[in-house]
């Protein structure tokens, strides 16, 4: 070895024949020496074979389909930079095809396996709908390989879990599976039978360590009901503060509890409607302390740099109170009636941030779309929402239609350069109003001159997103654009090059749905 490292020009090999060169002594050497270790070796048992492989009882991938997901996954352009020219980005269209086969209930054929794992070893946001494709006999692979082992820890079939039927194999598995297996079963049993995952974790809990009594509280969200209050109210007063901030958040999502109705108390005390003016005025007076029962219910007492104490106290407060508080307070005023009352003292920004906050929690649609205002509202943000986050919070509240038609109308009165969250939050494929808003958005960027760069982000979506029916208006927008004087160099090519991508994806993805299409069932049609 020293004589490798070194070189046989200085360093001769120990052991070389005499009259040989001292490199082919040293490749003598190391053969001699790898003979007479492996020779040496001494048979040892032979370990067990692994159990065989399970059975994958859904039926076959159609083969066109089977063909197009081995060119999905050798595709490797998706992280490259770089203009990427006409050509579709296919791992960016893997998501999709992973959820069209999943939707048809599709094996994967056993060769792609390993690609798969390695693709979802690769990308968190593949895993979930590559793990249910992938099927059993993933799991069985991950277990032969530490590289894919994160898969028994993704996938709730990770371990064989019994029935909840089964008192003893569950009682037996809680109290002697490794956490990623008690956490399957726990989840497996609150999307069943929650009253049973909770008095198990209930039977355990005193003896949990603080980070798992935080993982498994967080699997309550799962089924989660006026039944787990009671658990949750003694979660409050946990050893650990993020276990009691987790439990305060989960029983703030319960509207009926008695955690709600104590914030609705602590929050009305700071919130009122002056009517002494000419017309009537929200007041604000934010809490002058933070006493232990509103820290014992989740409000966390020390504010973030450059927050106000009193100020991080009200938003708190005014976020985890019911919405229903506010129609009483306020006489019986609808949601979009008491947006729209003035606030005094510069509270209003204040305030309506934990309104938004409170409509995304507590999922009402209705709070939502006042706080949302009309898409064409000259602020372009509606009178409560703050950012451009919070919108797109507040949007995911609307049913996927109302989500879509919103968006649309902003889009027509505001553009694309701030629309990109907005859009990730609609349902795909876009509807058709929506996705003629981008096209339209698109070309009139492009018609203005507009640096195409800007848009890449909403370009991507849309290869993803639009509709293929789209494909026959877009036609039209191929060709390269005469460029203004005005415009960015290189612009048009861009454009049409981009255009060109977008189609070619449509068209792509169109087929892509046919082939997943299973075939017709021949049937006899009677007697020839």
């Amino acid at each position: 070895m020293t004589a490798a490292l070194l070189g046989t020009d200085r360093r001769a090999p120990a052991c070389a024949t005499p009259g040989r060169p001292a490199p082919v002594a040293l490749l003598d050497a190391a053969a001699l020496a790898t003979v007479r270790r492996r020779a040496g070796l001494r048979p040892a048992p032979a370990a067990p074979r692994p159990e065989r492989a399970p059975a994958d009882p859904r039926p076959a991938l159609p083969e066109a389909a089977a063909r197009r997901l081995t060119t999905l996954l050798a595709d490797r352009s998706g992280g490259a930079g770089g203009r990427r020219g006409s050509s579709p980005d296919l791992m960016e269209l893997l998501p999709q095809w992973l959820a069209a086969a999943n939707a048809h209930g599709y094996a994967a054929p056993p060769q792609t396996l390993p690609a798969l794992l390695d693709a979802a070893r690769g990308r968190t946001d593949l895993r979930p709908a590559a793990l249910a494709f992938a099927g059993p006999r993933a799991l069985w692979l991950a277990r032969l390989n530490q590289d894919w082992r994160f898969a028994l820890r993704a996938a709730p079939g990770g371990a064989a879990l019994p029935a909840p039927e089964d008192t003893g194999a569950v009682r037996k598995l809680w109290s002697e599976g490794l956490f990623a297996e008690r956490a399957a079963l726990l989840g497996a049993l609150r999307a069943r039978t929650p009253a049973l995952g909770r008095d198990l974790l209930a039977s355990t809990w005193s003896t949990e360590r603080a980070e798992d009594r935080l993982m498994f509280l967080d699997s309550l969200r799962t089924g989660l009901s006026g039944a787990d209050e009671p658990f949750l109210e003694q979660a409050l007063g946990d050893r650990s503060r993020n276990v009691r901030a987790t439990a305060a958040d989960l029983l703030a999502a319960l509207p009926d509890s008695a955690l709600a109705a104590r914030m609705a108390v602590r929050a009305a005390a700071c919130v009122a409607l002056d009517r002494t003016g000419n017309s009537p005025v929200i007041v604000v007076e934010p809490p002058p302390e933070c006493d232990s029962g509103m820290e014992r219910d989740g409000v966390v007492a020390t504010p973030p740099s450059g927050r106000g104490e009193r100020s991080w106290w009200l938003g708190q407060l005014v976020e985890a109170a019911p919405l229903g508080t506010w129609t009483g307070r306020f006489g019986g005023r609808t949601p979009r009636d008491i947006v729209a009352l003035p606030v005094a003292d510069g509270w209003q920004g204040e305030l309506h941030a934990a309104w938004c906050r409170a409509a995304v929690r507590q999922r009402d649609a209705v709070w939502s779309r006042a706080l949302l205002g009309a898409p064409s509202a000259p602020e372009a943000g509606g009178p409560g929402a703050v950012s451009l986050a919070e919108r797109a919070k507040l949007l995911a509240a609307l049913a996927p239609s109302e989500r879509a038609a919103w968006v649309a109308g902003f889009i027509a009165t505001h553009g694309l350069s701030e629309a990109f969250q907005l859009l990730g939050v609609c349902a795909v494929p876009w509807t058709a109003s929506l996705g003629r808003a981008v096209v339209d958005a698109l070309n009139i960027a492009r018609d203005a001159g507009s640096y195409p760069w800007s848009f890449s982000g909403v370009m991507g979506l849309a290869e993803r997103c639009l509709d293929p029916a789209e494909t026959v208006r877009l036609e039209a927008l191929l060709a390269v654009p005469d460029e203004r004087e005005d415009a960015a160099p290189g612009a048009g090519g861009y454009w049409a090059e981009a255009f060109q991508r977008l189609v070619t994806t449509l068209r792509l993805r169109a087929v892509m749905t046919r082939e997943l299409t299973p075939a017709p069932t021949d049937t006899p049609t009677g007697p020839p």
